[in-house]
């Protein structure tokens, strides 16, 4: 439960991985449609302490229309051994400006979208048996949305001003682990503040602040418990969580969790899992409302529950697992519309389940045929997921579209010494529909029709120098993912990395 109530659809905790040595990294690529890439990584390890710095940068003048980018990133991490403690600094600055081709509405393909983000976190982690892990983080972010881009002709008259927004996320935690012969315990608590300035989003501010002239803020404050008993074949996880959110006024909301595991071989092991967790509406989704849009101030939280059990398979040749899951969904968020004319509308399904199940195989050809071969891995993975159709005809924008099957496969071999070749393919089928612009103007609601993508990646590795190849969509394939919007045809690009 330590990643919250918002851990709407489960958790991704990425560990970066941190380095050991000082070292350097760079690299450049560039390809079709004006892509340019270049990015540069230092490491310096100085005694009880490590430091990294990145810088990257990439733009391309876009596959279509309006759909360039230009985008920039900064990123520093330290860390510190102070008598047996770690302390983690880090921040990191990203600016993003691109064409936001048919972003809300294709009835405006100029749309364009400038981004800037700043965050900072301090963490701390003590060791032994009795843990503490205490953590302060800070982000902002300022967004300028043009509906109709800079530059554009013939800008109609009642397009007086762009979207301006500030939004500024804070927060607090304390995460206590206790280890005995019964297991880990561990509890904690959070405070964490959302807040929002802009011209569009938000209530009316009686003094306003620039250009800003709406706001809004909330709080969420949430407690939690866990307990991880450990057998000699058997993990079992119970914990639960306290959440309370100044949107939702005189309410605590209780989300329990239970998690278990059972090694029957020391190959072979069995899990499930069953959890309840809540998703609070964006200020976009209640407040957004434009010529195109209809934001709706009333929309309750996403609440789901959700039961998972599956097998895993580990061998030095095979890796298999195969999962089956079920999530009954309430108050689910989503923008729809009841006809191609009408404006999108932002509402609460009142109850929308989904079930199904994924399964995958990882072959480790070099382990089982040898290494005088040139085969080296190969992949194959299915998903299936069948989702309650609503009584209402609706286009909808995100809920109501889902994938209903995706296959993928890979291989990886070696053409000559150093020389490899990564194959990537995926077929998928979305249940739902799109609205197909024709002249700027809404024409017949469209089903999404399944497509198949072939991509492949070149490799020449030399003793600290990588020189790639990227094939992406090798047979050009037309097709459209989500929305609206065509997806990139064929596109090559290529560079070089050197580790130093």
């Amino acid at each position: 439960m330590v990643y919250g109530a918002s851990a709407f659809a489960g958790g991704i905790n990425i560990i970066t991985k941190k380095d050991n040595k000082s070292n350097a990294f760079a690299k450049l690529e560039g390809g079709m449609h004006g892509l340019f890439g270049a990015e540069a990584r230092g490491a310096y390890q100085a005694g009880p302490s490590r430091h990294s710095f990145s810088v990257g940068y990439k733009r391309s003048d876009g596959y279509i229309r309006n759909s360039d980018y230009n985008i920039k990133n900064l990123l520093w991490q330290s860390r510190f051994d102070i008598n047996g403690s770690d302390i983690d600094f880090q921040a990191g600055l990203n600016n993003k400006a691109y064409g936001a081709n048919t972003f809300y509405s294709a009835a405006y393909p100029n749309q364009f979208d400038n981004t800037q983000g700043i965050f900072i976190s301090v963490r701390g982690e003590s060791h032994g048996k009795l843990k503490f892990i205490p953590h302060i983080y800070w982000s902002r972010h300022y967004d300028e949305f043009q509906l109709i881009r800079e530059g554009t002709p013939d800008v109609p008259a009642w397009y007086k001003n762009h979207n301006y927004h500030r939004s500024d996320v804070f927060g607090m935690n304390l995460h206590t682990q206790v280890a005995s012969t019964w297991g880990i315990t561990s509890f904690g608590g959070e405070f964490r503040n959302e807040g929002i300035l802009s011209n569009v989003l938000g209530k009316p501010m009686e003094d306003t602040i620039g250009r800003y002239t709406k706001s809004d803020n909330r709080t969420h404050i949430s407690y939690f418990a866990e307990h991880n008993f450990v057998w000699e074949k058997l993990t079992l996880s119970l914990g639960g969580l306290l959440n309370y959110n100044t949107a939702m006024a005189d309410r605590f909301d209780f989300y329990p969790a239970l998690n278990g595991s059972f090694r029957a071989t020391d190959r072979l092991s069995l899990y499930a899992s069953w959890n309840k967790a809540t998703r609070m509406p964006t200020f976009t989704d209640l407040y957004y409302t434009t010529a195109t849009h209809i934001g709706n101030s009333d929309l309750e939280a996403e609440q789901s529950e959700a039961l998972e059990t599956g097998i895993k398979y580990n061998h030095p040749v095979v890796n298999g697992s195969l999962a089956l899951f079920y999530m009954k969904g309430k108050n689910m968020i989503d923008w729809v519309k009841a006809s191609p004319e009408a404006l999108w509308e932002s509402r609460n399904h009142t109850r929308l389940n989904k079930q199904g199940f994924e399964a995958g195989l990882n072959l480790n050809l070099t382990s089982w045929l040898g290494q005088d071969q040139p085969l080296r891995a190969l992949s194959v993975g299915y998903m299936y997921i069948d989702q309650e159709r609503v009584k209402d005809k609706l286009i909808s924008n995100y809920t109501l579209n889902h994938l209903r099957h995706k296959v993928t496969a890979g291989l990886h071999h070696e053409v000559v010494k150093q020389l490899t070749l990564s194959w990537h393919f995926r077929w998928q089928q979305r249940v739902g529909s799109y609205v197909q612009y024709v002249d700027l103007k809404p024409g017949e609601q469209v089903e999404y029709a399944p497509f198949a993508l072939l991509d492949v990646k070149a490799n020449y590795a030399l003793s600290r120098a990588n020189l790639f190849l990227h094939a992406n969509n090798i047979f050009n394939t037309t097709h459209v993912d989500f929305g609206n919007i065509p997806q990139p045809g064929f596109w090559l690009s290529g560079g070089v990395s050197v580790q130093l």
